[in-house]
């Protein structure tokens, strides 16, 4: 996971500077707390000048701009009439969070009418919101008192929402190989992707990976098999431990050469059983993930940057299928051939030998665990008509694993979604939702819904 800078910025009224500028000092402690809040809950804040006229909300809105923060957080503190910054707001690129509070939490009969100057912000904040709308800028909004429980925890989740937005607008796809022959749902053209998600796209063969094996020592293989004895239960022949090492670090090489942020190879394009890749590097595609890239399997660089954007913003997240229904127990099976981001585990994870009778490479080391029980969504990007791109949003539960001693050699997983699996496929799939997907760990739907909006995409909610 990285961490989200937000740039947070006050709005105030010249009118109540030119009556009497101490009013403005109380003011102080507060955006102490807002700032502070966000701090501890994981986003870096750069604080702005109080603004209350054009010309200072320009200033403030370039300095966020060149800072590259990856949203604007807005904090009235007194009405601020809209026209003065909404312009500046609608026309800048960053995300745009309004956030809705006040410095007192109760307001009731008995208040003291001295706190009305403190306390009357949110019909600034309903100005800004009609003008922005009328704009057609995209914005969010978090309401609440600041030290309610969810309020701070909500706007920080946008946060992240927003560097998810920002990574995934920017990706750079790696393909190794070309795309499964025939599958279509995930494969709009390249030129496509980057003209309407900004999603650059670069492709090489399998011989570019041999040539990058030419850098990787014995030293590098003995070093990292033995790191791999420190995270996993490590099962697999020593020989099968090795070649998969030998041919991962080749692709760990390619990757960071690069300068990639996600990437997807087609298993069938490893066809030699010699030399430095004569294995499917499934095992440190696994590692890849937990590292924080973006993956997807059979070319599919559609997925594997959505998967990595996600993974940036919200950690724990890895490439999966919706494999198999378990109509009568109303859950779905999640699973790939032999790639899993291990961060998403249950318990340790295994590194075991698989059999690979695909192409003449070799058998591949791979990583192999259950999904960890508890809340999770499923994420699926969907290519719709017109060149548009929908996304499926679905909270799921994670399962508990498989009593069946041979099944805990698969990578595998069993959701439960929140409609009966019967109607959740008929949507999913009315919805265009393809077979390849994301998992994401933890009770963060609401967030991943805001991704997807300030990425400009069609949410739909299963």
């Amino acid at each position: 996971m990285q961490q989200p800078k937000a740039g947070l910025l006050p709005l105030y009224l010249k009118l109540y500077d030119d009556v009497n500028p101490a009013l403005r000092e109380p003011f102080g402690p507060f955006m102490d707390a807002i700032a502070r809040g966000l701090e501890e809950r994981g986003v870096s804040v750069s604080r702005g000048e109080i603004c209350r006229v054009n010309e200072e909300f320009a200033r403030e809105v370039k300095r966020f701009e060149e800072e590259r923060v990856d949203l604007i957080v807005t904090l009235h503190l007194a009405y601020s009439p809209s026209l003065e910054s909404a312009g500046i707001l609608a026309a800048s690129t960053l995300p745009l969070l309004l956030l809705d509070t006040t410095m007192d939490a109760s307001f009731g009969q008995g208040v003291s009418p001295e706190r009305i100057m403190f306390n009357h912000g949110i019909h600034g904040v309903q100005d800004l919101a009609s003008v922005l709308r009328r704009k057609g800028k995209h914005f969010e909004i978090v309401a609440g008192h600041f030290a309610s429980p969810d309020v701070l925890d909500r706007a920080a989740g946008i946060a992240r929402s927003a560097l998810a937005a920002r990574h995934f607008r920017t990706t750079r796809a790696l393909r190794i190989g070309s795309a499964f022959e025939g599958m279509g749902d995930f494969a709009p053209p390249d030129a496509i992707i980057e003209r309407v998600l900004g999603i650059q796209t670069a492709q090489i063969g399998v011989d570019a990976l041999v040539a990058e094996a030419a850098f990787i020592t014995d030293e590098d293989v003995r070093e990292e098999t033995a790191a791999d004895h420190k995270r996993y239960s490590v099962e697999a022949p020593e020989d099968v431990h090795r070649r998969s090492v030998r041919s991962g670090l080749a692709l760990r090489k390619c990757l960071a050469d690069g300068n990639y942020t996600a990437f997807s190879m087609n298993f069938l394009e490893f066809q030699s059983a010699d030399g430095p890749m004569d294995t499917v590097p499934f095992l440190e595609i696994s590692k890849a993930m937990a590292r924080g890239y973006g993956y997807a399997g059979e070319g599919d660089v559609l997925t594997a940057s959505l998967m990595g954007a996600l993974n940036k913003a919200f950690g724990k997240t890895t490439f999966t299928e919706i494999f198999c229904p378990d109509w009568e127990g109303d859950a779905l099976f999640l699973s790939h051939m032999g790639e899993v981001n291990p961060e998403v585990a249950g318990d340790v994870p295994r590194l075991i030998e698989k059999e690979f009778p695909y192409t003449p490479a070799q058998n591949p080391a791979i990583i192999t665990c259950a999904m960890r029980p508890g809340p999770a969504v499923l994420v699926n990007l969907a290519p719709g008509p017109a060149d548009t791109f929908g996304l499926l949003v679905a909270p799921v539960q994670v399962l508990d694993d498989t009593t069946v001693a041979e099944m805990k050699n698969a990578v595998r997983g069993w959701i439960r979604p929140e409609l009966p699996v019967e109607l959740f496929l008929e949507e999913y799939s009315v919805h265009g939702g393809t077979h390849h997907s994301a998992l994401v760990m933890g009770d963060c739907a609401s967030e991943i819904v805001a991704f997807g909006s300030i990425a400009g995409l069609d949410v739909t909610t299963l």
